[in-house]
């Protein structure tokens, strides 16, 4: 509770998002901390793409819907594959460079230990 607050906290959801809303006061919202994303797409014919977003499905939908120029689009990396997450932004970055520094066989290892079947992630989105 913030300094001088009175009353309860209670979790709520507010535009989507969750936070913690001071009873007294309705929409005086704390957000929950940020989550960042490393993440891994992938397209039919076997390319890879690795990144970072603080906001997941807002990214990977700019992937498969092509709105981003570059590598995603040009060869149409389209399947989320594989991703964490962190609070630190730090660490995000840290751990997409290390990936990105990652042979292809140690990556596609990574994807296959919590996607076998390579499933879209976010097929459902």
């Amino acid at each position: 509770m913030r300094p001088g607050a009175t009353g309860r906290h209670r979790l709520t959801t507010v535009a989507g998002m969750r936070c913690y809303c001071h009873a007294l006061h309705g929409l005086d919202a704390l957000p929950m901390p940020r989550t960042y994303h490393v993440y891994i797409m992938a397209s039919l014919g076997g390319a890879l793409y690795i990144g970072i977003t603080g906001n997941l499905q807002r990214r990977v939908q700019e992937h498969k819907h092509d709105l981003l120029a570059g590598f995603t689009r040009r060869y149409r990396v389209h399947r989320l594959v594989y991703v964490e997450g962190t609070p630190d932004v730090r660490d995000a970055i840290a751990r997409e460079k290390q990936l990105k520094g990652w042979t292809r066989r140690r990556k596609v290892e990574l994807i296959e230990s919590a996607n076998p079947h390579w499933n879209d992630l976010a097929a459902q989105w």
